[in-house]
């Protein structure tokens, strides 16, 4: 893709984040509905990934992947203020580094539409989580196609950053970044992008294989719990 192409399509995810975070304003307990369903979220999937956590050579990618993508982080509310230093990121990435914004943006917004349906979904429930009422709200929810989205972005996200680690003077732009990112109030969006590109450039071999466990797993339990298959949420790996 071009940057200008790139450079649209991050405005227009900017403007569906605006609308979505709107929507949810008018909902007072959304926040910390959300907040309950985002770290029971980050505690199955700390289950399911345990082995790569545990791995020295996947830990780091592992770690930035349960907090940074899908844990109860939540980059949203920082998302519209990339609009300053968005003229920035143009000049100083290139056009893979763009692609990488790009799709994290885009999975940040994915990812907290589909939370918002979740916790709509568990209405009094989100309090008090179980894997039986996660699993039922899930399906409520449905949406199937753009969870399937949600995983291509996390195939998408872990072949770019893993691609920038092996482009010269990335490292040196990130840190070009770094000074206007905090001016502009971005500090932890900067963060997210330099803890990415540490912990994938701290993988040896390349990151082909962590992607493909984590889709393949992340797949497997979208699958079964659509199928009604509960069991999906206490998969561990085999130790």
């Amino acid at each position: 893709m071009s940057k200008e192409i790139i450079h649209d399509l991050l405005l227009a995810e900017l403007d569906r984040a605006t609308t979505l975070r709107a929507r949810f304003a008018e909902d007072a307990s959304h926040s910390e509905r959300r907040a309950h369903l985002r770290t029971w979220q980050a505690a199955r999937l700390a289950r399911t990934h345990q082995d790569l956590l545990e791995s020295r050579r996947f830990h780091d990618a592992a770690e930035f992947f349960l907090v940074d993508l899908y844990g109860p982080k939540d980059l949203s509310r920082h998302i519209d203020d990339v609009r300053r230093i968005l003229p920035v990121m143009m000049k100083v990435l290139p056009e893979s580094g763009l692609t990488t914004v790009a799709h994290a943006v885009e999975l940040n917004v994915l990812s907290e539409s589909l939370d918002g349906a979740i916790v709509e979904a568990l209405g009094a429930d989100a309090a008090t989580i179980s894997d039986a009422t996660y699993a039922a709200a899930y399906r409520k929810a449905g949406r199937e196609e753009d969870r399937e989205r949600q995983i291509d972005l996390i195939a998408l996200l872990g072949a770019a950053l893993d691609g920038l680690t092996n482009q010269r003077f990335i490292g040196a732009a990130l840190k070009m970044m770094r000074k206007p990112a905090e001016l502009a109030g971005l500090g932890e969006l900067q963060g997210f992008l330099e803890r990415g590109y540490r912990a994938f450039a701290a993988m040896r071999g390349g990151a082909g294989e962590f992607v493909s466990i984590v889709v393949g797993r992340e797949r497997s339990i979208v699958k079964g719990l659509l199928a009604g298959d509960d069991g999906v949420l206490c998969w561990r790996p085999q130790s």
